[in-house]
């Protein structure tokens, strides 16, 4: 790699201010040929071991653990597995959408770059704001959370102790270089896949007669009272925001591209593979559950506390020390989630900075190039958890959620939307040879998603009318919605932006395009392939 001066050293650059606060640079940076980087500074220490565990790690925490007891209590079991389903197809497609946009330029700020560069600046400072709002928030329902889980052993030990102790924990793991904390969630990651496929297992026995009444279970729980659809159209729409919730971290998967070895090629790998694990891990998951328990089971969704399906299932096999040991890997889970949005939103502010929609002080980054300020403002967020002495951990823990998956549906929409107008700059600029890794579901997929979660977005607050109108819960499923729309707006009419002309499309800035990878390809034998079968299937 060489280096040469880039345009972003000059007074009008965004990033230019910025770096003169950051040291090891002295205004030189590395050139992929001669395309300019502007927000390609972080350092890139994370491999791809690492970063296709952490996808997974993003994703399976406590919307599975704890989400899906509050979708059975509320939907039944057929609404929970069709909503995850669907919901599950939804993220897919929009995951090749932002998988085909972070391969050619891997960045920080990821999709919510994206949408500034592609669409509109303003959409892009919305959709950023949003975005990390969502993070900061994340990690307050994981902290809320593990109050939740501890109720499961006592209820003497102050719950906004021990989330005290894990906001140390992971203001710690991500303060440091980010290798530290790649390594950390590889292996919280690895103890959750180890532990789900575990449960599945363990449910199938459990369904088939090895549980503490000796009967055979099958698909009873299906037909017990209201069961399998609960409370109407109310109870199955209520679903999705869960499941929205659940998945909810997936897309932020493509944030680590700015800090990635070789991203060109790693971030392909991640979408293809690392998903169709999470779908499966996801749906069977939500199939044993709902053929296990019954809707009716006390603790699923209640106010001031909340048990787990998973320890409950565990608990069927006739084993308290199990009951005890999924419990808390639960909550490893909850501090790999909680680990995961602290880090994802953390880098969100940095690129706030970088773009100058936030202050230039949140871009400055420590000698391991981690920008430590941007940690402690988003970890700051998190003093949310506490009120939930005041509120009950279950309720405030499901208006979080209640945010937090609105908000990745916004996100969702806003990827199809950025998918949309790069292969249309793409294609405008003559440029689609150069693109790494090509989104086989363009143009329909990106127009799916879009539509579709759009919809969602719309009906799902109608569990908050259902069965009595909830003033607090329709707030929680439609307050990012003005939120985002005023920051657009406000935005728009303060800097005067307009729609980005395709012609006039940034697509050198930060790139990885085909035409500098190695395009030799060695041949693969039979001992590789295996070896990746292995890799895969772990």
């Amino acid at each position: 790699m060489r280096f040469s001066k880039s345009h972003h050293d000059t007074p009008s650059s965004p990033a230019s201010e910025i770096e003169k606060g950051n040291h090891e640079n002295d205004g030189l940076q590395p050139a992929r040929g001669d395309r300019p980087i502007i927000a390609d500074k972080l350092a890139r220490k994370l491999s791809s071991r690492q970063v296709q565990m952490i996808a997974i790690g993003g994703t399976i925490g406590t919307g599975l653990f704890l989400g899906t007891g509050k979708s059975l209590a509320t939907g039944g079991p057929a609404s929970m597995l069709i909503g995850y389903a669907i919901v599950g197809f939804i993220v897919f497609v929009t995951m090749l959408s932002l998988g085909e946009m972070a391969a050619f330029m891997p960045i920080a700020g990821s999709f919510c770059t994206y949408a500034g560069r592609f669409v509109d600046d303003a959409f892009g400072f919305a959709l950023t704001w949003n975005y990390w709002f969502n993070d900061a928030v994340s990690t307050a329902s994981d902290l809320v959370a593990l109050q939740l889980i501890l109720q499961y052993w006592t209820t003497k030990f102050p719950g906004w102790g021990l989330s005290l102790i894990f906001w140390v924990v992971l203001i710690l793991a991500n303060i440091m270089t980010v290798r530290v904390y790649g390594e950390l969630e590889y292996w919280l990651s690895l103890l959750k896949v180890i532990t789900i496929i575990i449960f599945i297992i363990l449910g199938i026995a459990v369904n088939c007669g090895a549980n503490t009444m000796g009967e055979y279970i099958g698909g009873r729980n299906w037909f017990i009272a209201d069961a399998p659809f609960v409370g109407g159209i109310g109870g199955f729409a209520s679903v999705f925001v869960t499941a929205a919730f659940a998945y909810g971290g997936t897309e932020s998967i493509a944030i680590t591209a700015g800090e990635t070895k070789d991203p060109a090629r790693t971030m392909p790998k991640v979408v293809r593979n690392v998903f169709w694990r999470i779908l499966l891990f996801y749906l069977l998951s939500v199939l044993m559950l709902g053929l296990n328990i019954p809707y009716t089971t006390p603790g699923l969704d209640g106010e001031d506390s909340r048990t787990s399906p998973f320890t409950l299932v565990f608990q069927m096999a006739g084993s308290t020390a199990a009951g005890s040991f999924i419990n808390a890997v639960i909550m490893t889970s909850v501090l790999s989630a909680g680990n995961h949005a602290l880090f994802a939103g953390t880098r969100l502010l940095y690129s706030l900075a970088v773009d100058r929609h936030a202050p230039k002080f949140f871009g400055r980054l420590n000698r391991n190039q981690v920008p430590s300020i941007a940690v402690l403002a988003t970890s700051a967020i998190s003093i949310l958890c506490f009120g939930a002495s005041f509120i009950g951990a279950g309720q405030l823990w499901t208006w979080l959620q209640n945010i937090v998956g609105v908000s990745n549906q916004l996100s969702w929409i806003a990827i199809g939307v950025a998918s949309l107008r790069f292969r249309a700059g793409i294609k405008a600029q003559g440029k689609e040879h150069l693109l790494p890794f090509r989104n086989w579901t363009y143009p329909w997929g990106p127009w799916f998603s879009v539509i579709l979660n759009s919809f969602l977005v719309l009906v799902q607050g109608w569990s908050s009318f259902s069965p009595s109108f909830k003033a607090v819960t329709f707030v929680s499923l439609h307050v990012e919605l003005p939120i985002m729309l005023v920051m657009f707006v406000g935005w728009k009419l303060l800097k005067r932006t307009k729609i980005v002309k395709l012609d006039e499309m940034d697509l050198e800035t930060d790139t990885y395009p085909a035409d500098v990878l190695n395009p030799k390809q060695e041949k693969i034998g039979w001992r590789e392939k295996a070896y990746h079968i292995w890799r895969w299937v772990l």
